[in-house]
């Protein structure tokens, strides 16, 4: 066979590479899709078809995983929030409690009724549906866990256990949730006259 070439070249190409390029073409794709629905002014949820589009030609219509939004937890209501504040609270005291927190010092406060905290329970929230989505590999690869770290975590705990964090007032024998709320800010389109 004259058309083949006596030596095939030896190509070192790393272990899960044509899974991450068809992984990335996927993202692209349901982007682009996104996008151009939003351009067009479609009402239609990531995820959905609307009337003017066709079957593909096989007759079967693509099924996709349906897009959900994060909840944000502070504005869930029970049960929902029940749920979710259970979950974080599995995760806080299971995983980041005895893996990342140190013993609580003047420089690095940490309440152990943080989830009584508004503050503490948004930002944890936060961190932990960032943790979720960036420790799996095969959604973002194997670099999610350090950005995770890097972008959300390490950040959470600076701005919980610093010194104008929501545990400031708290210490080990006393529990202050009140400290942190703000007082009544006065409005810059009202004046009173001091007259």
């Amino acid at each position: 066979m004259a058309d083949e070439p006596d030596e095939v070249p030896h190509l070192d190409v790393p272990v899960g590479m044509f899974e991450d390029i068809e992984d990335l073409k996927s993202q692209l794709a349901g982007l682009t899709a996104l996008v151009e629905a939003r351009t067009r002014g479609d009402s239609a949820e990531p995820g959905e078809t609307s009337a003017d589009e066709e079957e593909p030609a096989g007759g079967e219509a693509e099924v996709e995983d349906e897009w959900q939004y994060p909840p944000f937890i502070l504005l869930l209501d029970p049960p929902q929030y029940d749920d979710e504040l259970r979950g974080l609270i599995e995760w806080v005291e299971g995983v980041l409690v005895p893996g990342y927190l140190g013993e609580p010092s003047a420089d690095a406060k940490w309440c152990h009724r943080w989830f009584e905290h508004s503050v503490a329970i948004a930002r944890l929230h936060a961190a932990w549906l960032a943790g979720q989505e960036l420790t799996d590999p095969a959604s973002c690869g194997y670099t999610g866990p350090s950005v995770w770290h890097r972008d959300h975590l390490d950040p959470a705990l600076r701005q919980l256990r610093g010194a104008a964090g929501p545990f400031a007032g708290c210490t080990e024998g006393e529990h202050q949730v009140t400290h942190r709320l703000p007082s009544l800010v006065p409005s810059a389109w009202t004046h009173e006259d001091g007259a």
